[in-house]
């Protein structure tokens, strides 16, 4: 699959066709190059492999693969063969076309029209690398003949050393079910409570948090970088995921995810539908955010 290098001043940016990705994303430093996302191994890496991926038309899973939308009920195909939910919507795991591209930005685009989910639609993402940071944008387009709830998100891999500290204000969390799904929403345990500055715990994490404030910190002493992410309001919500060895025996406590999206996981099932934005046909869900590394110390 294409791959596209981006270059922007002292950044660089990788950007693979296959799944819409981000393979990587680096500050270059007297020669060095210092990994802002989690950099893939090669160019044939999976979503999974990668350092970001894009969440459309909705992030995370629905419970059940059904929902009910206007009295009628929906149902979704699994969509890999290691988790029996629909999984993220297709965008990771299709191949996307490239619609324009420059030495600093790539604009990307794929259309999904199948029977294995309700969901028609055109999605298009723009990586755009700009002096002291990587913007990246996303819209899906409901092409289908019926409105449905949409949502978008990104997942982000960010490389986790020792001192990594998280900096994400939220107001709540919420609790994991069996089957890695949403349980109910909760106060912030102490050790998951980012309005301040704080490492990530030496445990499983795999919880959505409510009303995030649009802005995280991600710091690494070690390197003396910081990196800022600022999302538009669309993203009130995020996603925190941290592996252990029984879910991959491969871990190496080497990254953590942090997932800004637009609803909460299950929002199909949710008051209010979790925050997802009902489209009707030729209606469109568009939203943005930035990644913007500064050397500090």
């Amino acid at each position: 699959m294409p791959i596209l290098t981006l270059s922007e001043g002292n950044l660089e940016a990788r950007i693979s066709t296959s799944g819409g990705t981000v393979l990587g994303f680096w500050l270059l430093q007297n020669e060095k190059r210092t990994a802002l996302l989690r950099e893939a191994k090669d160019d044939t890496a999976t979503a999974l492999q990668s350092g970001c991926y894009p969440l459309v038309p909705f992030g995370n899973r629905v419970k059940g693969n059904k929902f009910t939308f206007v009295g009628e009920e929906f149902k979704l195909e699994p969509n890999t063969d290691w988790d029996p939910h629909y999984l993220h919507g297709e965008g990771w795991l299709s191949t996307w076309n490239i619609v324009d591209t420059s030495p600093r930005a790539v604009t990307l685009r794929f259309s999904h029209r199948s029977n294995d989910t309700p969901y028609v639609y055109e999605a298009e993402q723009k990586f755009c690398l700009e002096k002291g940071g990587l913007t990246l944008s996303m819209s899906v387009t409901n092409k289908g003949e019926h409105a449905l709830p949409f949502g978008l998100g990104w997942h982000p891999y960010f490389p986790m050393t020792p001192e990594t500290t998280l900096l994400a204000p939220a107001e709540r969390f919420w609790t994991e079910l069996d089957g890695w799904l949403p349980g109910e929403a909760a106060e912030i345990p102490g050790d998951l409570d980012f309005r301040q500055p704080r490492k990530l715990p030496h445990r499983w994490v795999n919880n959505g948090f409510e009303n995030w404030s649009g802005y995280a910190q991600i710091t690494w002493p070690e390197r003396n970088i910081r990196l800022t992410l600022k999302a538009d309001s669309l993203f009130r919500h995020a996603f925190i995921f941290v592996s252990d060895t029984t879910f991959d025996p491969d871990f190496q406590r080497d990254y953590f995810c942090f997932e800004p999206m637009s609803h909460l996981a299950d929002g199909h099932h949710q008051k209010s539908l979790g925050d997802l934005q009902v489209l009707h046909p030729g209606e469109t869900l568009s939203g943005e955010i930035s990644l913007r590394p500064e050397l500090i110390g």
